[in-house]
């Protein structure tokens, strides 16, 4: 009677010991999913908020040069289509440099301080966007190294983690080396 008594006893520990080993990785990864929800959110409005700068831009430069630009007409286009941040920080970028390149081959024509103004506010939006990828991609590492190693992979496997892709969406298990842009 003892004996069982005693192996019920170590039992009930071992479920206790499990049980909070369990909440323990569990909270930790809440914890890593809520900050990449937050710089998500965080990042989407600044992209938002750089595509209505390029956008107020593309106006003023149309007004005082004349451009064929395909990407100027594609931004406009953007707003009817649904994107990942992924891509449109990818042609947001893009048309950024689109930018610099008109106005630096125009300076003449696109002295305006409202111009001046909205490049200031490119350049800091993304200085933020560097600073909020790199901390994006730091936290998709760690969620990542947990739902591959053990014994953090099991509780990923019961809550059904998986691995994330990096903010530019480079997924390094796969075999293909040409998603590396530059």
């Amino acid at each position: 009677m003892d004996m069982l008594i005693l192996v019920l006893f170590i039992i009930i520990i071992l479920i206790c010991i499990i049980i909070a080993f369990y909440t323990y990785i569990y909270n930790k990864f809440q914890d890593i999913i809520i900050r990449i929800n937050e710089v998500e959110a965080t990042i989407d409005n600044n992209l938002r908020q750089k595509y209505d700068l390029i956008n107020r831009s593309i106006a003023i430069i149309k007004a005082n040069v004349e451009v064929k630009s395909e990407m100027f007409d594609e931004i406009v286009r953007l707003r009817s289509r649904k994107i990942s941040n992924f891509d449109l920080d990818r042609k947001l970028t893009n048309v950024s440099s689109e930018f610099i390149r008109i106005k630096e081959e125009n300076k003449d024509k696109l002295e305006s301080e409202e111009l001046k103004k909205i490049e200031k506010q490119l350049k800091e939006i993304d200085d933020n966007l560097s600073i909020y990828r790199d901390y994006y991609n730091s936290n998709i590492v760690k969620h990542n190294k947990m739902v591959k190693s053990f014994p953090t992979n099991v509780v990923a496997l019961l809550c059904k983690y998986n691995e994330k892709l990096f903010f530019d969406m480079k997924n390094m298990n796969d075999d293909i080396v040409n998603d590396f842009k530059l």
